[in-house]
């Protein structure tokens, strides 16, 4: 046990509502020095009592193929995860249902070629992540593909990005807020493909941004109400547990307890199904970035928290069905089951 898990184990819950069934559309398994989180540490966070049914894989530069064609050795990736899910212990749980890779749209039309290997590599492929979050501040980390400015204006980026329609792929956005119209312009060129925005677009809490909360609130909102009215765009709520976000919990004598994240977390997540409809919002964990300040546990009670208020198919909804859809994993409705007592709220 690590000094991380010592600390996450001092605020310990009890799963909320258990027998809610859950998609959890966002995590990462990876092994770096001294930062190991492959399927025997997931598994663990997954036995923490929550029902969760499927989940979805998000690229994170892992297991690259090493030799062969420089554009194909992310493949690597789709094919690592295939094989590691392949020996999955967690029978209750799809782990990696979904699988969301990564290939550089801003080689254009050639991508295709990637795109085609990866859909090769494993039936659980559904699409890809480029991420684009930039900024110019340098107290703010740019997004591990070193993105230029204004990367999804790029013509040979769009045109790399005209290539998952007829592949009948999706795309996930990874930016900061202040990025969230170009996004919108996007969407507009290309409705027939579906994008899922991560982690609600990223408001910062840092850098310039550490003593402007509401602001960034205000300017957050506008333009999610304008990219709103893009059919084509679904909306991940959850990241804000990330230490970008600015609330220091991950500096805290203890992590905080899930009244505390859903009182924070509140307003965006409140914000993101107003102007998106349940039909069009999925609850992520974002694990094991947002592990810095919580336990998985932790916060699928915070996100059960937020969703109290809803009927039982907007619920089902945002945790669990909107994901299911949009990711085509094949799972029936997640209806059965909800209106259990057990640790009710």
């Amino acid at each position: 046990m690590n000094d991380r898990d010592r600390w996450l184990e001092l605020t310990v819950e009890q799963a909320l509502d258990p027998s809610v069934a859950i998609c959890d559309p966002h995590h990462h398994l990876w092994e770096h020095p001294g930062n190991r989180y492959l399927l025997e540490e997931f598994e663990q966070d997954l036995g923490g009592g929550h029902r969760v049914i499927s989940t979805v894989y998000v690229e994170c530069l892992q297991n690259y193929r090493e030799t062969g064609p420089a554009n194909l050795k992310p493949v690597g990736e789709t094919e690592f995860v295939s094989r590691l899910v392949g020996s999955c212990t967690e029978q209750s749980t799809r782990i990696a249902a979904g699988i969301v890779g990564f290939a550089d749209l801003g080689q254009g039309a050639s991508v295709e070629e990637v795109l085609v290997a990866h859909v090769q590599a494993s039936e659980r492929f559904r699409g890809i992540r480029h991420a684009s979050a930039w900024h110019a501040d340098d107290r703010i980390h740019n997004a591990y593909t070193r993105p230029p400015r204004d990367l999804l204006m790029d013509s040979c980026f769009r045109e790399g990005f005209a290539c998952l329609e007829n592949l009948k792929l999706s795309f996930d956005a990874w930016l900061y807020h202040p990025q969230i119209p170009e996004l919108a312009s996007l969407a507009a060129a290309f409705p027939g493909i579906n994008i899922i925005l991560n982690h609600m677009a990223g408001p910062l809490g840092i850098g310039p941004y550490a003593h402007a909360r509401d602001d960034v609130f205000r300017e957050w909102r506008c333009a999610m109400a304008v990219l709103a009215e893009h059919q084509n765009v679904y909306v991940k709520l959850g990241g804000r547990t990330m230490t970008m976000s600015g609330y220091g919990w991950h500096k805290g004598e203890k992590p905080p307890g899930s009244r505390e994240l859903a009182e924070a977390m509140g307003p965006y997540c409140d914000a993101g199904i107003e102007l998106f409809g349940v039909d069009r919002c999925m609850f992520e964990s974002n694990f094991p970035v947002d592990r810095a300040s919580c336990s998985y546990t932790v916060l699928w009670n915070a996100f059960k928290r937020l969703s109290r208020g809803y009927s039982p198919s907007e619920r089902a909804a945002v945790l669990h069905d909107t994901a299911t859809k949009v990711y085509r994993l094949e799972e029936e409705p997640a209806l059965t089951g909800q209106t259990s007592q057990g640790n009710s709220l």
